[in-house]
């Protein structure tokens, strides 16, 4: 029992983890459209920033600032110079384009800082409590990372629903044509969803770094369970990202105590498997509407 709890506990940790990157690309997706696969090499490069910062002697909440601020400008700038060109053109070329800038993106960070990789300090201890003469693996700074990605997830879900910024990311990236004749900056909103994307993926990368350290190449498994988890959840949902991290987590931790850690990807793509075939779309996909 005290392995399950303990397997559970790691599982939701991880999980949260995954569904920070998976908020990211929500975020993306809703507002315009498109999968973000540089998503990890725009989170590693903000993180490399951060850790630039706590590694010339910055507090580490000076460095998550310093990420958050620099990741608003990088999904601005990326949105203004490199996707806007080929956003009107068929989808794949936007993939192909997001591809060639992770490579791009990890190729800048390794001339910048090298290959090697570097440790980040967590916020928070990372020892676990304990329960009598028993303990856990959840710690004060699992307790942030949860509690940080629930925030977010709220903020999200506000912002689409509550707020006339999310009713106008929705109709430029849904009906662009539509929303210019309505008066809605269409330009701008799409600007304002990658910047606002890249933000949450900057705090994704921050609240990843102590676990995989910080390097070129040390957050592509992230990205990869994060867009599962997304998957998983529905793109259209950030409640879906995050229970989608969920599962995702839960599974693998599972897989990893009860079998073999040798088969974490395999086990990854089972629990995407099953739960495609029950809900194509997603756990939480919304239904859509056909008028004929």
């Amino acid at each position: 029992m005290v392995e399950f709890v303990n397997l559970t506990l790691s599982g939701i940790t991880n999980g949260m983890v995954y569904a920070a990157v998976a908020l990211a690309l929500v975020l993306i997706w809703r507002a315009t459209r498109i999968v973000n696969f540089a998503q990890g090499g725009m989170l590693m490069l903000t993180t490399f920033i951060a850790w630039s910062i706590i590694d010339r002697g910055g507090s580490y909440w000076t460095a998550l600032a310093a990420a958050l601020v620099a990741g608003l400008v990088l999904g601005a700038v990326i949105e203004r110079l490199v996707i806007r060109p080929v956003e009107n053109k068929p989808p794949l070329n936007a993939v192909i384009v997001t591809l060639g800038l992770l490579v791009v993106l990890q190729a800048v960070a390794g001339m910048i800082w090298g290959g090697q990789p570097r440790s980040y300090p967590p916020a928070f201890t990372i020892q676990g409590f304990t329960m009598g003469d028993t303990g856990l693996l959840l710690s004060p700074f699992d307790l942030f990372v949860i509690g940080a990605v629930g925030v977010v997830m709220v903020a999200l879900i506000l912002l689409f629903r509550r707020t006339d910024i999310g009713l106008k990311l929705r109709a430029s990236a849904f009906a662009p044509e539509i929303a210019r004749l309505l008066g809605v900056r269409v330009g701008r909103m799409l600007t304002l969803g990658w910047a606002l994307a890249a933000v949450v993926g900057s705090l994704a990368g921050v609240l990843i770094a102590p676990s995989v350290f910080v390097g070129p190449n040390q957050f592509d498994a992230v990205l990869v369970f994060g867009f599962t988890a997304a998957v998983i959840g529905g793109l259209d949902s950030p409640v879906g990202a995050v229970v989608g991290g969920l599962v995702l987590g839960c599974a693998l931790s599972y897989v990893t105590g009860y079998v073999s850690s040798d088969i974490v990807t395999l086990g990854a793509l089972a629990a995407l498997i099953t739960v495609l075939m029950v809900r194509p779309n997603g756990l939480f996909a919304t239904s859509a509407g056909r008028r004929v």
